[in-house]
């Protein structure tokens, strides 16, 4: 199960890394969705991976530490509204610019027809 955990976890970051670095908008905002949920995977392996244990201190003796759980949640509603963010930021672009490039130049200084 962790091989399969890593394995996911390096997927997930290499490929956002990949879209992070590419020239668009809406790769850029789909690389950093997948950055994101790769470090909350990173985030939830720091506590441990164990299966079928309570994330509260219960009767049972064997439990899951429930930080990295309320950090994982906390970082998934941080993802989203810098998502959200995102992709506000890019539609602004998109309509002042006339173009989707990251690089803030405008389509005419490309050599670009609109």
């Amino acid at each position: 199960m962790e091989l399969l955990y890593a394995i996911t976890t390096g997927v997930l970051s290499a490929s956002g890394l990949y879209l992070t670095l590419r020239g668009r908008t809406f790769p850029v905002v789909v690389g950093l969705t997948l950055l994101s949920y790769a470090v909350n995977l990173f985030l939830f392996s720091m506590g441990g991976l164990t299966s079928n244990a309570p994330a509260i201190i219960g009767d049972s003796s064997h439990y899951s530490d429930p930080l990295p759980q309320a950090l994982v949640l906390t970082a998934i509603v941080i993802g989203f509204a810098m998502t959200a963010f995102a992709i506000i930021l890019a539609m602004r672009a998109r309509g002042d610019m006339g173009n989707d490039h990251v690089d803030g130049r405008k389509a005419e200084d490309r050599g670009e027809r609109r």
